[in-house]
């Protein structure tokens, strides 16, 4: 049997989140490493992840300042209305967030 096709970068970043938790089978997770290790980029894109997954799960509510939550709302609204074409309330967002 050949050898598997080798992974795009495309591919990698689509997958990371199934990689770090353990959950990709054993051929993608075979591509996912052959990638990693013929990639100059990707690495440096792996361990970025997992920093920031560390960090973030360490971010509480209780931690984020009331003026950092409504700039971060407001920034979020902001990218949500622009993904839905520019229509303020034209999607429902959870938590009352729209």
């Amino acid at each position: 049997m050949g050898r598997p096709a080798e992974m795009t970068c495309q591919e990698l970043v689509e997958l990371v989140t199934d990689y770090l938790e353990g959950a990709l089978p054993a051929g993608q997770r075979s591509r996912f490493e052959a990638h990693l290790d013929d990639c100059d980029d990707c690495p440096l894109y792996l361990e970025q992840m997992r920093l920031t997954i560390g960090i973030t799960g360490r971010l509480t509510e209780e931690r984020v300042s009331p003026v950092a939550r409504r700039e971060l709302l407001a920034r979020f609204r902001a990218w949500h209305e622009a993904a839905d074409g520019g229509a303020p309330g034209s999607s429902t967002h959870p938590r009352g967030l729209g």
